[in-house]
């Protein structure tokens, strides 16, 4: 298991405000800007002069537009009454929050506005009072509610502007879009009005540290020094209010840090003000706050002094609106009380006893009071990257067309800066800005709530993205190259040095598709919050808030998808100009312009939008992007789901696809919910409550200010308050840990193990599986490629752990390509790239990137485009291995030399056959020279065994237990091997077509020792072929090897090729390893059978039948019976002897000899003769070798699908190194043994029979050590027609042998013996199956003989009616198990032996006499006896898994 930390709800809890260090921040930079207003407007007025009207007392006139143009509202008219707008400032009253015009007859009145409809002198106050024709206009204002804060918004400024006269709207102005000249006279005039706080006497100091929790920082995650200009991005403040101010409300914020590796850190706080000491001030600081008279230095009576605070939590999850109810709950529990528990209490138990939703606990109710709850929610599962965005708010700050325009100056790297009144508001519309471009990732600064402190940054010769306060605009001069975003006023100022793309440079038809999109999306916002507030808060109040945020989520998911769209439009097709790395690469490998055609990409786009592409390409966004689909990165699976949707879309549509890109795959609507209960309060001595109390706590922290220049007020010393009065200091010793371990436990949540180098499938390749798989489920013969190419997937899967393991990397590796050829000749169905990308992986890992290479050749002939992940992995693999010398004079001489040698062993060939005919004939002289000749001990002095002696490296690697020219064989290898390696490093020499094929895998360790095969029986043994003769003989079909028994990879029946014989059966079966060369037997022998019974009509179902009643689901364990149609679990059914000696036998050394081995006994003749010969064998061993310990064990038999699903989470929580340790035996018995069952019997080499070993079901042997073994199926027999499997077990340790049974292991007593069983009984034959009773039942040895008259003749339907005429109904008493089929099936190859019979041929046969007896009898009946034929949907799994399965 990992060691990782579990995810972790909250990081920091920090308190951030003034410090002894804090510096002013108001006295810098301030000479470009005026001084800002101290008082907001509250009072408008319009004069007319032509009436003698004069300004009112303290109102200001706005004589002149923006620019200096007069202003009269009637210009142009003969009568001109010279009317003027006039303005108040003022303290006295609340603040005027809106401007707007009236249109009399027009416009309703909006409700909160008031109409100015007379002048201060009560004349009529109509701007157009031209004559009784004209549109009656007058100006409205809404004002703030009673009571009113210090900090409240207003309107700070008025302005009119003619845009006739080249005048726009000023920067951070509201513009009110009603012309104020309604005649046809005199320019176009507009009034625009700015909304601000105004405030007055205040000071601004850098924010500082106050408190954290926890004090010590984490290993992964320090606490960032700049979090507490974060938290008080304007500064922490220190204002005087008049006495009787209201305290206005929290403000909440969020910002986002990101560290140099592109991770984001989420922080959410809030702003509060408190009480602030004046005697902590200077003069000068004093004067300043007006707290001072100016003249004479006396206090001024009824004011009151604030700071500004702010409490903040960070975490790497943006749960804003769960972390705004945590820290208001803090913020209202630290002014009220008093409270039993210390704050410090609530705080601890939120960040330690409150665990991160997961999977199996998607909910999480925190009661945090008994008034105050939190609901905490699972994010929403999403291939795309986590972010705080929020596109529904970009929407309703913007506007659709706005939002095509700033993507545009994101996609062209633009200085952007997003400023407004509301801080929570940046966050989330800057997120949605980074977001909005994906796949790019934005790679310049990224501030989306900058402080104060850091708004040098706007200065930058560089890109960026900075969100920020509106009132920075108050205190400084904004640079001129930038451009705005007014999220208030929903505008985007453009200066003359920068002007953006239109929006008409995008391509046309996809951008048209966003635009529809997003206006829909924004109507359909408009219509959710649409009617009177009044209304409308009791409709949401009386509506159900969990639909609510459902609809909220859905609108959410369809806008990304609508931008998510556009870039696929805008990209497509991008992975065609990709250029692998094919060659050695050069130092500049990683250049853009080495890893993508820059310039045909551009070509291939429509000329009219090269303008914005080639912007686009020349943007650090694009170059990183080119970068991250190059090479492997932690973006793979996000990059892979983007390749998906690009697939998806068709760029020429003028309308969104039917196939949405994203669904909403929401957890949150589960069940299961974890309750949080609030702390505990502490009970009294006698189990009462304990009273409310203060808890005793210092003074609070009031900072001794950094005065400006100036001398102090050393009168004014520090001295504590009497009680306390403000947000506490956080007192470590009342910070409590984890008080349940329960819920301690809860918290960690299981993290994912560092797992082997094979890569994980991604969530959107599963999807395209699981998609693949229910597409082919009703396609017979694709439904068993499907299956076999998920059975390759679990090999890959286990390929790093074997690879591991052997100790020839190389070997094993060039094995591995060669399943995947082979996989491609037989087009089995992949359902992902998976086993390309763990080949790929591997082979940079251990330096082959030639290999490498080839693979993504292989990929390509089988028409398969790598996708981002795979192609990540091949660049990589590429990139970082080294590569081969590009010399090519040494490998001309060694070809040469290879030549000879081969040459020379060709020649010999004759000689030594000659030698062998004649047994007394003196041996001819050795041709070769003493170097080369072959050791003493070889069996016929071939080129396998010669050695060579100069590569010494080579032999290392190779190990003591390494394996050679044939796998498994003597520790040296071939010279031929070597010079083919040597010659070609990424090449693996071919395989042994007969020779190889013939001889079973377990029995090639001891080639030199003697050959008692099956194929040795009627003569001398054939000589055993040289790795160099093989090289040079052209591949060939065995003419032993099966048809459909050939288990090769994804093999079918190949009719052409048969024996001679009555009905064509070609030659399968094939020995045990240990019987077939003569030695002991095996120290464990393991037989499997994955023959199950039907719970509901109690038949037994076959392998293949199983297979063909799997269904896509990969979490359905359940298959379908063939003969009732129910749905049942299917076993494996194990059964384990255990033939190792004693341990005291062991040490002796007293091993009994080896026996002679007997023929396979599907050979009738040969069965014959050994029952004649020697009576005292049964089976190949003598009557004495029983197992010492015998174990019988039934585990589910899972589909591909759903062990590829439990293998891949085993891997992911365990870590690969766990596939080869013993206890995976004990722990996870289902996934073993299901693995070692589809290795075995596709022939694939693994490590997992030897880890038997090691387990309960085999008694210790303390001769085995698991740190040397490499491993393979040892002694397990190998279908003819596979790859050769390896042998990488050190020649010391245990032979384990796996036997893979068609049939059942063991009979029931109830049932009646099968027909083949009853054939060897009564032949004499010896069979597995000893306790089956040979009396009981109606089956003769003249009926035996007649079925099997009937199946030679061809008479198929007379067998299968003198079956139901014999054989008793299901249901009865000793009732058969199995169908006619199979008891005809397994009859016929007892009798014949499976070397003489066509399964195929007898399918059709058989399938034949079935239509024939179903015009007759009906198939109802037929199928009620069980004498249907299996369905084509099974017999497609036996072609493509084969059939070599003993009876």
């Amino acid at each position: 298991m990992s060691d990782e930390k579990p995810p972790q709800l909250v990081d920091y809890f920090v308190v951030a405000g003034l410090t002894d260090t804090s510096r002013p921040l108001e006295e810098e930079n301030q000479q470009h800007r005026a001084a800002r207003p101290s008082e907001p407007i509250t009072d408008v007025a319009v004069i007319i002069r032509s009436q003698g009207e004069e300004v009112p007392h303290g109102f200001t006139c706005i004589e002149t537009t923006t620019s200096g143009h007069p202003v009269d509202l009637n210009a142009g008219l003969l009568n001109n009454p010279q009317m003027f707008i006039c303005y108040k400032r003022s303290r006295d009253k609340p603040p005027l929050i809106e401007l707007g015009v009236h249109y009399e007859g027009k416009d309703r009145p909006k409700p909160g506005y008031k109409i100015l409809d007379t002048t201060p002198y009560s004349r009529s106050a109509n701007l157009n009072s031209g004559g009784p024709g004209h549109q009656r206009t007058f100006l409205t204002y809404r004002r703030a509610a009673e009571p009113h804060g210090h900090n409240t918004l207003g309107v700070t400024d008025i302005c009119l502007i003619m845009p006739s006269k080249g005048e726009s709207t000023p920067h951070t102005f509201c513009r009110v879009d009603k012309n104020l000249n309604t005649s046809m006279w005199g320019p176009a005039l507009f009034l625009c009005y700015k909304i601000a706080m105004a405030k007055a006497n205040t000071l601004v100091y850098e924010a500082g540290l106050l408190g954290r929790y926890p004090e010590q920082d984490s290993e992964s995650f320090p606490l960032p020094e700049s979090v507490p200009v974060f938290c008080l991005p304007m500064g922490a403040t220190i204002e005087s209010w008049p006495a009787d101010t209201k305290y206005p409300l929290p403000v909440f914020s969020t910002f986002v840090l990101t560290g140099a590796s592109g991770d984001k850190v989420y922080g959410a706080a809030i702003q509060f003000h408190e009480a602030f000491p004046r005697e902590r001030l200077s003069e000068k600081q004093s004067l300043r706050l007006g707290l001072l008279s100016v003249v004479d230095r006396r206090p001024v009576a009824g004011r009151s002094l604030q700071t500004r605070k702010s409490i903040c939590v960070l975490s790497h999850w943006p749960f804003f609106d769960v972390f705004r109810k945590f820290l208001m709950f803090i913020y209202r529990y630290s002014i009220s009380g008093p409270h039993v528990l210390p704050l410090e209490t609530h705080i601890s138990h939120f960040m330690h006893n409150v665990p991160f939703p997961s999977p199996q606990r998607p909910r999480i109710l925190v009661q945090m009071s008994p008034y105050d709850n939190l609901l905490l929610c699972r994010p929403v599962s999403s291939p795309l990257p986590l972010s705080g965005a929020s596109f529904l708010t970009l929407l309703q700050n913007l506007g659709p067309d706005n939002a095509v325009a700033l993507l545009v100056a994101v996609l062209t790297e633009q200085k952007l800066l997003i400023h407004s009144l509301r801080p929570d508001v940046l966050t989330s519309v800057g997120e949605a800005l980074v977001a909005m471009i994906f796949p790019l990732r934005w790679q310049c600064p990224y501030i989306p709530l900058c402080p104060l402190a850091l708004a040098d940054v706007l200065c930058a010769p560089v890109p960026f993205i900075v969100g920020i306060h509106s009132s920075y605009f108050d205190l400084y001069e904004p640079p001129r190259d930038v451009i705005f975003i007014d999220l208030d006023t929903n505008t985007i100022f453009q200066s003359e040095e920068r002007k953006l793309l239109s929006p008409r440079s995008l391509p046309r038809r996809p951008c048209k598709v966003l635009l529809a999109s997003l206006h829909s999306l924004s109507q359909q916002l408009d219509e959710m919050y649409s009617g009177p507030g009044e209304e409308a808060s009791l409709e949401l109040l009386l509506s159900d808030a969990e639909a609510a945020r459902g609809r909220r989520a859905q609108l959410e998911l369809e806008a990304r998808a609508a931008f998510l769209r556009f870039m696929a439009c805008v990209l497509r097709g991008y992975r065609s100009f990709l250029r692998p790395i094919a060659p050695a690469p050069a130092p500049a490998g990683r250049d853009a312009s080495s890893l993508f055609a820059l310039q045909a990409f551009l070509k291939s786009r429509e000329r009219a939008y090269h303008r914005f592409y080639g912007q686009l390409l020349r943007t650090q966004l694009f170059t990183q992007f080119i970068e991250d689909c190059s090479f492997a990165s932690d973006r793979d699976p996000c990059l892979e789901f983007f390749d998906t949707c690009v697939d998806k879309v068709q760029a020429e549509l003028e309308k969104p696809e039917d196939t949405p890109l994203m669904e909403l795959d929401d957890p949150r609507g589960g069940e299961h919910t974890v309750f949080i209960t609030p702390p505990e309060q502490p009970a009294g001595p006698d189990g009462t409550e304990l009273p409310a109390r203060v808890p005793v706590r210092p003074p609070p922290y009031t900072p001794r200010l950094r005065h400006p220049p100036g001398p102090p007020n050393s009168a004014s010393a520090p001295t504590p308050p009497p009680s306390y009065d403000g947000f506490p200091t956080l007192r470590p010793e009342l910070l409590e840990p984890p008080r349940d371990p329960l819920v301690a436990q809860l918290c960690q949540a299981r993290s994912s193990a560092p797992s082997s180098p094979a890569p994980r499938r991604t969530k959107q390749e599963m999807k395209v599986a699981q998609r693949v798989a229910q597409k082919y489920s009703s396609v017979p013969e694709m439904w068993a490629k499907c299956l076999l190419g998920h059975c390759y997937g679990l090999w890959f899967l286990y390929l790093p752990t074997h690879v591991r393991a052997a100790p020839a990397k190389l070997r094993a590796l060039q094995l591995a390509y060669d399943v995947l050829r082979k996989m491609e000749a037989h087009k089995v169905v992949l359902p992902d790239e998976v086993c390309y990308r763990i080949l790929m992986q591997l082979c940079g890992q251990y330096g082959e990137p030639v290999l490498s290479v080839r693979v993504l050749l292989e990929m390509k002939r089988a028409g398969i485009v790598p996708n981002t992940i795979t192609y990540g992995y091949y660049n990589k693999a590429v990139l970082e291995s080294k590569w081969p010398a590009g010399t090519q004079g040494g490998r001309l001489r060694w070809a040469k030399l290879r030549n000879v040698v081969l040459g020379a062993a060709q020649f010999r060939q004759p000689l030594r056959q000659r030698e062998r005919r004649a047994a007394a004939a003196p041996s001819a002289p050795d041709p070769l020279p003493p170097r080369l000749r072959g050791p003493p001990g070889s069996a016929d002095g071939s080129l396998s065994d010669i050695s060579f002696a100069t590569d010494e490296s080579d032999r290392a690697d190779e190990g003591p237990g390494g394996a050679g020219g044939v796998a498994g064989g003597t520790p040296r290898r071939g010279l031929a091997a070597k010079l083919q390696q040597l010659l070609s490093p990424g090449k693996r020499s071919p395989l042994r077509p007969a020779a190889s094929a013939e001889l079973p895998t377990g029995s090639r360790d001891a080639a030199a020792g003697p050959r008692r095969g099956s194929e040795q029986r009627d003569g001398d043994p054939p000589p055993r072929r040289s790795p160099a003769e093989t090289l040079l003989r052209p591949r060939e079909r065995p003419e032993s090897t099966a048809s459909e028994s050939s288990v090769s990879l994804g093999s079918e029946l190949d009719l052409s090729d048969t024996s001679v014989g009555s009905t064509g059966i070609p030659k399968s079966a094939e020995p045990p390893a240990d019987r077939a060369t003569g030695q002991e037997p095996p120290a464990v022998e393991v037989l499997l059978s994955s023959c199950s019974r039907c719970q509901g009509c109690g038949a037994l179902v076959y392998d293949e039948e199983v297979m063909a009643g799997w269904t896509s689901d990969d979490s359905n364990l359940n298959t379908t019976c063939p003969f009732c149609n129910r749905s049942f679990v299917p076993f494996l059914s194990i059964e384990i002897q255990d033939f190792q000696l004693p341990p005291s036998a062991t040490e002796d050394g007293s091993l009994p000899p080896p026996t002679a081995q007997g023929p396979v006994l599907s050979d009738r003749r040969h069965c014959l003769a050994l029952d004649e010969a020697e009576p005292e064998l049964c089976n190949g061993y003598p009557d004495t070798a029983v197992p010492r310990r015998s174990e019988r064990v039934a585990f589910a038999y899972l589909s591909p699908l759903v062990l590829r699903k439990e293998l891949e989470s085993l891997v992911e929580n365990e870590g690969g190194e766990f596939l080869a340790q013993p206890e995976l035996v004990d722990s996870h018995p289902i996934i073993y043994w299901n693995l070692v069952w589809y290795f075995q019997r596709l022939g694939l080499p693994s490590n997992l029979p030897h880890l038997l070993l090691g387990s309960q079901h085999v008694a210790p042997a303390p001769q085995v050590k698991w740190g040397a073994m490499g491993g393979g199926i040892g002694g397990g027999r190998q279908p003819s027609g596979h790859l050769p499997v390896p042998q990488m077990q050190p020649p010391e340790s245990p032979c384990v042998r796996i036997r893979l049974l068609w049939d059942v292991l063991a009979p029931e007593p109830d049932s009646s013996p099968p027909l083949y069983v009853l054939w060897r009984l009564q032949s004499k034959i010896p069979t597995r199956l000893q306790s089956w009773q040979p009396h009981g039942h109606p089956f003769s040895p003249a009926f035996l003989g007649a079925v099997m008259n009937h199946v030679g003749l061809s008479e198929v339907h007379k067998a299968i009616t003198l079956l139901l005429e014999t054989l008793p109904a299901p249901g009865g008493p000793r009732h058969p198990q199995r169908s006619i089929y199979r008891e005809i099936l397994f009859l016929t190859l007892a009798a014949l032996g499976r070397d003489h019979m066509d399964i195929a041929a007898f399918d059709k046969k058989y399938k034949s006499a079935y239509n024939k007896l179903a015009g007759s009898l009906g198939k109802e009946e037929l199928r009620r006896r069980r004498a249907q034929p299996p369905s084509s949907k099974a017999i497609d799994c036996r072609k493509s898994f084969g059939a070599t399965l003993e009876c």
